[in-house]
């Protein structure tokens, strides 16, 4: 598999621990095109581009954020892009969209490779917005390795899963957990299916997989607190304002945060880690042979 996002601890808690924000930048130049999603510097404003226009005489640019608000910029230096500095210029012209050089995940995009057939390993995932978070950032490249991704709903029936897929060579399978806690339940049933050498479970610190979206894409410096007692889907939407009495609410919720992730750069590390590790380790199965 292509090098996804070098890092000198491929695993560790932060695999984008080079410091975003050098001494001294060099801002290369970035047309504004609508969708662009950009960082204001100055005042942390993480929103996608509506439009570009003059105003005064000067040329702006106007940021929508996850929350439908806009602000108006000028154009030049000051903005982050994909963790890079750059200068936003206006665009110039119409133009065929260029082939992504990069998938989601940060991989070298392989242009045109036809999906693999399926490998015997599989990823496990606790359940509907895990898969569907993994499959918008990393669908490109399991396609191109053959992975396919499995729904658990839950961990209390993962010995039971585990025994039936029956693990061997060349049929390994990883399992991504969420919140897992030392000492608690899920982490004895992690323990019983980890003997094998040919599974691997890992979990991620995250109350839920919504969490590891960066909360700057919803307009947030951090995730609020919710109260105990209180659903924290529930009480997420409701500080967002977005509504959240039904279930059919918090799908509709979830949606919208997904349609804020675009690429592996506005999720969290902790989760890009893991993610990767069982990658790597379901693409390794040839070694088992």
């Amino acid at each position: 598999m292509s090098p996804r996002h070098p890092s000198s601890d491929r695993y560790g808690s932060d695999v984008l621990s080079a410091n975003p924000h050098p001494q001294r930048p060099v801002h290369r130049e970035e047309p504004a095109v609508r969708g662009l999603v950009v960082e204001d510097v100055e005042t942390g404003w993480v929103g996608a581009v509506v439009r570009v226009e003059k105003s005064g005489g000067v040329h702006v640019v106007v940021l929508e954020d996850a929350r439908g608000r806009t602000r108006t910029f000028p154009l030049g230096p000051g903005f982050w892009v994909d963790g890079q500095p750059v200068r936003l210029v206006a665009p110039r012209g119409p133009a065929a969209p260029a082939a992504p050089t990069r998938t989601a995940s940060g991989s070298v995009a392989v242009a045109g490779a036809p999906a693999r057939t399926a490998r015997a390993s599989r990823i496990l995932v606790e359940g509907r917005h895990d898969a569907e978070l993994v499959e918008k950032v990393w669908g490109d490249d399991l396609r191109v390795e053959g992975v396919v991704v499995e729904m658990l709903d839950g961990v209390d029936d993962l010995d039971a899963a585990v025994r039936s897929f029956a693990p061997g060579p060349g049929r390994r399978i990883g399992v991504l957990v969420d919140h897992l806690v030392a000492g608690s339940k899920e982490s004895r049933i992690v323990a019983a299916v980890s003997r094998s050498p040919h599974v691997l479970v890992v979990g991620h610190p995250f109350i839920d997989v919504w969490q590891a979206v960066r909360p700057q894409r919803l307009g947030w410096q951090r995730w609020p607190t919710i109260p105990r007692g209180q659903s924290w889907k529930h009480g997420v939407l409701a500080e967002l304002g977005w509504p959240h009495a039904t279930q059919a609410d918090v799908a509709h919720g979830w949606k919208r945060i997904l349609g804020t992730v675009r690429t592996y750069a506005d999720l969290e590390p902790a989760l890009l880690g893991r993610v990767e590790e069982l990658v790597d380790f379901v693409t390794a199965d040839a070694a088992d042979r």
